[in-house]
């Protein structure tokens, strides 16, 4: 009852200060148990974000320098009995697709603040040197009167020969994305009007301490209504968790990660985001890293189809524990 309490109190404080263009910061864990918002002149000095909207950290040029970074990934056979109980509930008809993340032991010589300062993403954030994100995942957009979304999904090591061909024209990856982007559409229209897929898989590119990675996203639109601006709370959180960091169908899906996964998500693969007093921006909070009793914690994963092949999906949980640099 508490979690529920502290969730409707932040869904108000979001739409009062979304009506009263009073710009502020929001962070949401996954399970949506510990939200927070802030003013953004009274964003704790422990915070520190960088978005395209706008950001309480200056980014400095040539920063950036040569990453060490060792993994010690999830067990094989660990990551196997996981899959096995999604593959089965995904056969019997329980899920048509489904994120299956896990969390890594990671050591580097950098800290959680230089990991912040050095490496190179559309959204970073920095949480009392608890975790840090650098995120290239848009989670929603928001400016006049229209709302957009970017689910990503499908990744591919650049180096590949013909990558960009290889992916695009991959069964099982075009299937999951063509899920997500339906059970994205399917989210906006709950708060929306004309929901068009306005780009289709396009490809970004992500330079990291091993190499070059391509993403495969899409571009989503609607009209919001015309009451929006005071239902801006109800309209993020009733879009969570993401589709992307989730599957389809989302309830069921969510259950199923809950008992195959064997952790807690915590903050990782929630949201953040700011208001500048005219739009909104957020991202997913992937390509994430926290400190837990003295160790880095490397959370990563990604979607599992009828299609999916537990070895291919085991090693893109491992490329996915990377930082991008400059």
């Amino acid at each position: 009852m508490g979690d529920e309490r502290k969730l409707i109190e932040f869904i108000e404080v979001m739409n009062r200060y979304s009506f009263e263009k009073e710009p502020y910061l929001f962070i949401i864990d996954f399970e949506m148990k510990y939200p927070e918002i802030y003013k953004l002149d009274s964003v704790p000095a422990g915070i520190k974000y960088q978005t395209p909207l706008c950001s309480n950290m200056e980014q400095v040029p040539g920063k950036t320098r040569n990453l060490s970074l060792v993994k010690y990934p999830v067990s094989y056979e660990t990551y196997s009995e996981a899959f096995s109980n999604v593959y089965r509930n995904i056969s019997i008809g329980n899920s048509y697709l489904l994120n299956l993340t896990f969390p890594s032991l990671i050591e580097t010589d950098l800290t959680l603040a230089e990991i912040f300062s050095s490496s190179i993403a559309k959204y970073k954030l920095l949480y009392k040197n608890k975790f840090v994100v650098f995120s290239p995942e848009i989670f929603v957009r928001i400016s006049n009167g229209e709302i957009q979304s970017f689910p990503m999904k499908g990744t591919i090591d650049a180096s590949i020969t013909d990558a960009e061909e290889v992916i695009l024209n991959d069964r099982k990856e075009l299937a999951e994305h063509n899920t997500i982007v339906d059970l994205i559409r399917n989210d906006l229209s709950l708060f929306a009007d004309n929901v068009i897929v306005d780009r289709y898989r396009y490809i970004d590119k992500i330079k990291t301490e091993a190499g070059v990675l391509l993403q495969v996203s899409s571009e989503i639109k609607g009209k919001l209504r015309p009451d929006y601006e005071c239902h801006i709370g109800e309209i993020i959180t009733g879009m969570l968790p993401a589709g992307s960091v989730t599957g389809a169908p989302k309830k069921q899906t969510l259950e199923i990660i809950r008992e195959s996964e064997n952790y807690e998500r915590g903050w990782y693969s929630g949201v953040f985001g700011v208001f500048d007093g005219k739009s909104l921006d957020s991202a997913i909070m992937i390509r994430y890293i926290e400190e837990e009793s003295g160790r880095l914690i490397y959370k990563s994963g990604g979607g599992i189809t009828f299609m999916s092949d537990p070895e291919k999906e085991y090693q893109e949980l491992i490329s996915k524990i990377y930082v991008p640099v400059g």
